[in-house]
């Protein structure tokens, strides 16, 4: 369990200004009452909380509100190969502590087997639904060879991993459930302004790919990134109003709940990973010798974690975060809460 007297929980870590500036986004508030769904890209971070958090606020019906999480390790391996273990049951707790819905999604095989995909198409897309899990997808396309890490790129063609573990995910499993045709969908992603150059320029509300007013599945599908003129200020405000416990990865440095091996960690998230994890670490490490191709253009992740200094973690933390049973309260008083060490720290994530 946490125990909240530590002093990896400080009250006291300073919030950095934006490092993009002042954040100028266009204001835009959809009539959510006109809304039969709000699924949620729920990865368990900071963001996906507070949207979340902000439907409630708001008012929103909790029986429309849906978590959607993508497993990007897919569920054919025992182990975890880039994620972290605990994630995934980190969010169903959440789900259960809100009485909301959730639904699990993932590419089979997961980032490994798209990873070392050879002469083959990208692999079929399994989701949860209110009737069981489906599969689709994987029939169709080119037949290629990658055996290449994902490009540190905005261009989700070659930053695979979120373009085709989350992104393309999310919108086959919506194109392939009929409960979707006929209603209003309202898709929400977290990305922030706050966060980088690339995102900044992001529009606040679109229309999603999914959109198919008229045709034959005529559903209406918008996206709205409600939270993406907040600051991290407000992120945490508003975790902290509702008692939150952050992920746990939160709790241990990191400043950002992506993957544990994340294409873009920073040298000192590297160099923890190598504590935290030295199996998972080393695979990852194993895997850049087996390709002969490393994730960062020009050294290795052992080089990398080289130049870094890994956090100081609790173990009993690094133990909760490595297993795949979440034994941590999700919920506590707001007297209790105390800001993670890692709230303000590195955000070392997409462009």
């Amino acid at each position: 369990m946490f125990q909240y007297t530590l002093d990896i929980f400080s009250d006291t870590a300073s919030a950095p200004a934006s490092a993009f500036g002042p954040v100028s986004v266009p204001f835009f508030e959809p009539d959510l009452a006109s809304y039969d769904h709000f699924l949620i890209a729920f990865s368990g971070g900071k963001d996906s909380v507070a949207m979340v958090l902000d439907l409630l606020e708001r008012g929103v019906d909790p029986a429309k509100i849906e978590q959607w999480h993508h497993d990007v390790d897919g569920r054919e391996d025992e182990g975890n190969f880039m994620d972290w273990p605990v994630t995934a049951d980190y969010c169903r707790k959440f789900a259960a502590a809100f009485g909301l819905r959730i639904y699990f999604s993932w590419r089979i095989g997961g980032f490994k087997r798209e990873l070392l995909k050879s002469n083959a198409m990208i692999a079929p897309v399994a989701f949860e639904t209110p009737d069981g899990v489906k599969v689709a997808g994987g029939e169709r396309g080119e037949i290629a060879t990658r055996r290449r890490w994902p490009a540190l790129s905005p261009n989700l063609r070659i930053r695979w991993c979120s373009g085709g573990l989350k992104v393309d995910v999310m919108s086959i499993a919506i194109n392939n459930q009929k409960r979707f045709r006929g209603t209003r969908v309202l898709v929400m992603t977290g990305e922030r302004a706050a966060e980088s150059a690339n995102r900044a320029k992001y529009l606040p509300f679109e229309n999603h790919r999914c959109n198919a007013p008229g045709r034959r599945a005529n559903r209406t599908v918008h996206v709205w990134r409600s939270v993406h003129a907040w600051s991290d200020e407000e992120v945490w405000a508003i975790v902290r109003r509702h008692g939150v416990v952050a992920h746990p990865c939160y709790h241990l440095g990191w400043g950002r709940a992506s993957c544990a091996g994340c294409i873009y960690g920073s040298p000192s998230q590297w160099a923890s990973l190598r504590v935290a994890a030295p199996e998972m670490f080393g695979v990852i490490s194993g895997m850049e010798g087996r390709l002969g191709h490393t994730i960062q253009r020009d050294e290795t992740v052992t080089q990398r974690a080289d130049r870094g200094r890994a956090y100081d973690m609790d173990p009993e933390i690094v133990r909760i975060a490595m297993s795949r049973t979440y034994e941590g309260p999700i919920r506590v008083a707001t007297a209790d809460w105390h800001l993670p060490k890692g709230a303000y720290g590195e955000n070392a994530g997409p462009c």
